[in-house]
């Protein structure tokens, strides 16, 4: 409860403990209820409250207020982040005062969300290490498992991109053991499982391991069609595309599952990846 603010609405009147109790309560009650913070009955509270014309209201923590824009400003990036728009993501990220925040659940969204765009604007994979490190070190709670998967899945990917492929197998070899057996409690963990699941088929693509990819990329879809989401449909669908043409299959095959990913994009106006899809059909087609 605010109480110092109500001793210094007390004080600014010009009462002393003694004057504001009068008719009220018992000054020793006031007492404990300023020093202390043991609360009186409510009765007596709004009397007290009444008289230094002080809302009873003002009295309580406000709930789910104190955060409410850092939750923006996260929802938006993490919204960026899944439409593949970093920049955008980046500079609601970075106009977080993140030193003001002592919510550890926020603190690790902040580091997950952090570590992907940084992933994705190609920092230094020291500093991205060191980003995830923050979710990694903390004390392991049931609220921080999905940030613990989603931060492996991120060390795994940087070191995807540096090309040390059996460190980023390491790291999404226990992701794989942990993700299918984890339950989604709400959309947005939906979302964080589809990025963990997506992004370990696209690595598993990358080493030529199509079958454990495809069957990774079609477990995203089917997340999607039971939660009826489409943003990682169409990502999961591209992908499915780029392992087709890898094994060489047949073009009508090919091609029906970019114009199926095509029609995912257009639904989410997800111009980046109608370019990219574009751009294989056009390679797909040439080849023919």
């Amino acid at each position: 409860m605010n109480i110092q603010h109500f001793v210094d609405t007390r004080k600014a009147k010009g009462l002393s403990q003694s004057d504001l109790a009068d008719g009220i309560c018992t000054q020793a009650t006031l007492s404990r209820f300023e020093n202390n913070g043991q609360v009186p009955n409510l009765k007596i509270l709004n009397k007290l409250c009444n008289r230094i014309d002080f809302p009873l209201s003002d009295l309580f923590p406000k709930v789910g207020v104190r955060y409410s824009e850092v939750v923006e400003k996260m929802n938006q990036a993490e919204f960026f982040l899944i439409t593949s728009k970093y920049e955008k993501a980046h500079q609601l990220i970075a106009s977080i005062a993140i030193d003001t925040i002592d919510d550890s659940h926020l603190m690790l969204r902040y580091h997950y969300l952090n570590g992907f765009i940084m992933i994705f604007q190609q920092q230094p994979i020291m500093d991205i290490l060191f980003t995830f490190d923050q979710v990694l070190l903390e004390e392991e709670t049931a609220d921080s498992t999905i940030f613990r998967l989603l931060a492996n899945t991120g060390i795994g990917m940087a070191y995807s991109r540096e090309g040390d492929l059996d460190k980023a197998e390491f790291y999404f070899n226990k992701v794989l053991e942990k993700i299918y057996s984890y339950p989604a409690k709400n959309m947005e963990d939906t979302w964080r499982v589809l990025n963990i699941v997506y992004n370990s088929g696209v690595f598993y693509s990358l080493i030529e391991e199509l079958e454990i990819s495809d069957a990774l990329l079609l477990h995203a879809v089917t997340i999607c069609s039971d939660n009826h989401v489409t943003y990682y449909l169409a990502k999961a669908a591209i992908q499915l595309a780029k392992n087709a043409i890898i094994k060489e299959d047949a073009t009508d095959k090919i091609l029906e599952l970019i114009y199926d990913a095509r029609a995912y994009s257009k639904v989410n106006r997800n111009d980046i990846a109608l370019a990219e899809l574009s751009r294989l059909e056009k390679s797909v087609l040439e080849k023919q």
